[in-house]
């Protein structure tokens, strides 16, 4: 039996730059590991790339003043109303100024007590004992102070995001409320940009019901060629901050990427390793409470190896119950992984597994492993990931 399971490397590269070849730089990067580490790559070996890396490759960029054109074009120049979007300096911080600038009243609606994925604008206990209801209650930014303070710091960050999304606008041009129904904006305005993420499409069609005019969401902005980067798929969804007047774009053509650098490994070695592109892990701080996933999806682009969810069973439910029969446990263990079914769900062997797609598992062991600083390993190698307690 092997004694060790998956293994996880994160591969140093240096500074990838526009225009630069990022099938060779990957594999550039796996051969350099490789002579300096001794590991060699094996069958179904899976190599994750950072979104960025592909995003820089392909130049895709739009400038705030780009994005600020386009929103005039779809709603005009004299008011508009935003639907929760996230808290975050990197994430909407910089479409925030290009909206800032390109209207005379911009109407901000933010959920509460937090926003989409769990950064809090308020605490819970004091939220219930202002008696506020989340379901119903609209409040505008005079009773937010009144009742939280003239200071609310985001526990990471340090962040009063009130006020710096506040102080963003233009001759004081943003207004901010606070609710969590979409109807609520129409108050104001009737042309919305929905900045939701994973429930957008709710929102859109919940506000068209209700009546908005013009409703788009950030996956509706930049999806062509023009005026810079593009994403037709998912737009504004996944932009992150780059300088102080561009911003970087979800990867698009993605797939081409992973096949080419799946076929050129398979060319060079002979293995077939599967390859993906992921983003944000789709994990939850637990003391937080905020959830990571501020992309649309963990992986935009992979080979076809990685579709669907694992069929494993469970080796401690196994081991307890052949244990109390004094059987052979390993023996007995090994046979039923070997005669497990295709599909495992609902069955007893699998009880107390949570089958998750492959690509969101293992884009945010990937995205775990290169975090999102310093480490300077945009490439993670994933080897043994399916294997099983029979592999020998």
């Amino acid at each position: 039996m092997k004694t060790v399971g998956v293994q996880v490397r994160g591969i140093r590269a240096p500074i990838l730059k526009e225009g630069d070849d990022l099938v060779q730089f990957v594999i550039d990067a796996l051969w350099r590991a490789m002579a300096a580490e001794g590991f060699t790559l094996g069958d179904r070996d899976v190599i994750g790339i950072t979104e960025s890396l592909v995003a820089r490759a392909q130049g895709n960029y739009v400038t705030v003043e780009a994005v600020t054109a386009e929103l005039n074009q779809k709603f005009g120049r004299d008011e508009i109303g935003v639907v929760f979007p996230m808290l975050s300096r990197n994430r909407f911080a910089m479409l925030l100024k290009a909206i800032a600038a390109g209207f005379s009243r911009v109407y901000l609606l933010l959920s509460y007590p937090a926003d989409e994925v769990g950064n809090p604008l308020m605490d819970l206990d004091r939220m219930e004992e202002a008696g506020i209801n989340p379901y119903t209650d609209l409040l505008t930014e005079a009773d937010y102070r009144r009742i939280f303070g003239a200071e609310v710091k985001h526990p990471y960050t340090g962040i009063d995001y009130v006020r710096f999304y506040k102080e963003m606008g233009v001759n004081g041009n943003i207004q901010i409320y606070f609710s969590n129904n979409p109807r609520d904006i129409l108050r104001f305005t009737k042309k919305v940009l929905t900045a939701d993420i994973h429930s957008r499409a709710r929102t859109k069609r919940i506000l068209r019901t209700a009546g908005a005019e013009v409703v788009y969401g950030l996956d509706d902005l930049c999806t062509e060629p023009g005026a810079g980067g593009y994403n037709p798929q998912y737009g504004l969804l996944g932009a992150n901050y780059a300088t102080d007047d561009k911003i970087k774009l979800f990867p698009r053509d993605g797939q081409f990427y992973v096949e080419a650098i799946q076929r050129t490994i398979k060319e060079r070695t002979g293995k077939n390793v599967e390859v993906l592109i992921y983003g944000d892990g789709a994990y939850c701080d637990p003391v937080s409470r905020i959830w990571e996933l501020a992309d649309p999806v963990v992986a935009p682009a992979f080979t076809s190896g990685l579709a669907g969810v694992p069929q494993e069973v469970k080796i401690k439910y196994l081991a307890d119950r052949f244990l109390a029969a004094g059987a052979a446990v390993e023996e007995e263990v090994k046979t039923l992984i070997r005669q497990k079914q295709a599909d495992t769900a609902g069955t007893a062997v699998s009880l107390g597994t949570t089958p998750r797609r492959f690509t969101n598992l293992l884009g945010s062991l990937c995205d775990l492993t290169s975090g999102s600083g310093d480490k300077g390993t945009p490439i993670v190698l994933v080897q043994g990931y399916f294997e099983d307690y029979t592999t020998e």
